[in-house]
Formats: C-alpha cells, sequence, structure tokens
C-alpha cells in the first residue's frame, strides 16, 4: 500500500472497523505515510485507541493524533470527584507504587510522585485512563533509580537482543546520555517500534526514552 488515498482510506477503514472507537467525528489526513487525526471523541481511551487503531495500518509511518475528547454530559465529573477516583485507582493498583499521586482540573487529570522503574510510571498512567470523566492524562511521575550511564546501555541491548519481535534487519542504534535513552534507526513495524520502547522503559536507570526511530513499513 503506497498511495496518500489508499493509506488514508485504510485507516478510515480500520477506525471503523474498531468497535472502542466512534469514528463519527473524525477525519483523516495522510502525507506519504505520516497520518493526523482530527476531530473529537467522547473519551480518553477512545482518543488513545484511534491512534492505535492508526498505527495497525500498513504503510502508516507516524501518527499525529490532534483528536480532543468532548465528553458526553453525564461522563463530566468534578475536580474533587474525578481527583478521589483517581487516587483510589492508583491505590487499588498493584503495580503502582505507593507515594504516586493525582490531582484533576477540568477533566486533565496529572500524575506526580516518584517510582524505581518506568513500567511503574506507565502502569499508573494505564490505571487512570480509562477512569470516566478523564480528557487528558499527564504524566510527571520521577523515576528515582541510580544507574550508570553504562550499565543502561547494556540492559537495553540485552532486553532487545532477548525480544521475540526484534528481527534481524531491524537497525536500532541505542545511545545513554545520563539516564536519557535516546532511539534511533529503523524498524518495520508499529509493532516492533512498540516493542523496543516498552523494553526500554523497563530497563532499570531509565529516566527518560528520546523516540527518534523511523518506522519502513
Amino acid at each position: 500500500m503506497s498511495s496518500t488515498k489508499d493509506i488514508r482510506e485504510a485507516v478510515e477503514a480500520e477506525l471503523t472497523f474498531d468497535p472502542l472507537v466512534d469514528a463519527t467525528d473524525i477525519t483523516v489526513k495522510n502525507i506519504n505515510g505520516d497520518v493526523a487525526l482530527n476531530g473529537t471523541v467522547p473519551s480518553y481511551p477512545q482518543y488513545l485507541e484511534a491512534a492505535a487503531a492508526a498505527r495497525r495500518v500498513e504503510g502508516v509511518k507516524h501518527v499525529h493524533n490532534h483528536l480532543s475528547v468532548e465528553l458526553q454530559t453525564s461522563d463530566y465529573r468534578g475536580d474533587a470527584q474525578l481527583t478521589t477516583a483517581a487516587n483510589n485507582a492508583l491505590a487499588w493498583d498493584a503495580t503502582v507504587p505507593s507515594g504516586v499521586e493525582a490531582s484533576a482540573r477540568g477533566g486533565n487529570v496529572t500524575l506526580t510522585g516518584t517510582v524505581n522503574f518506568g513500567a511503574q510510571r506507565t502502569a499508573a498512567e494505564l490505571a487512570v485512563s480509562g477512569l470516566i470523566g478523564v480528557r487528558n492524562v499527564r504524566n510527571e511521575i520521577a523515576i528515582n533509580f541510580d544507574a550508570d550511564p553504562g550499565d543502561v546501555t547494556v540492559l537495553v541491548q540485552d532486553a532487545l537482543d532477548r525480544n521475540a519481535l526484534m528481527v534481524d534487519d531491524s537497525e536500532v542504534l541505542i545511545d545513554s546520555a545520563g539516564n536519557t535513552v535516546t532511539l534511533t534507526g529503523r524498524v518495520r513495524t508499529w509493532a516492533e517500534h512498540d516493542a523496543v520502547i516498552d523494553a526500554t522503559w523497563m530497563a532499570s536507570g531509565v529516566y527518560d526514552v528520546i523516540d527518534d526511530l523511523v518506522i519502513t513499513g
């Protein structure tokens, strides 16, 4: 699949096919595999799922999610109510360590606190993303784990070497500056891309990941 029209139509079809997305008010633009999603969706999970659906389409290299969440009247939650619900969700999730807190304003949830691993940071975001009344999640959780940058590079490379989704012709380069990992190079699919990102965040000592990978399709 190579033409602009074909990719756009395929993304539109995938959005319509996905039962977790109401694609009624979504428009799709494509320029050489750079896909932009515009319009509105009625919930934050649909905002996330729409981007995931677009990434599943062959030929899509980048997804720019410009969708906004317009909650239905019945889904609005006051700041205090949503803050309480978000903190309860964090407290009840066994994968989220204590010390992570949430605050809400106008449906926008902000997460703060400190964890030891990137996977815990991701778990906290997932814990609140599906709550009714959420329009957006801002993850400001810090990662507090002291590791030598050289060790970080080795840990990430070993994780990628073990990953079943990484194929021999994938070319991922890892560069650690402090405890920030920059990923460059090429992968064939979004599945490989996501596997690389997830594996990188799981390594001890990773504070931040800069994603400069190119999806070749």
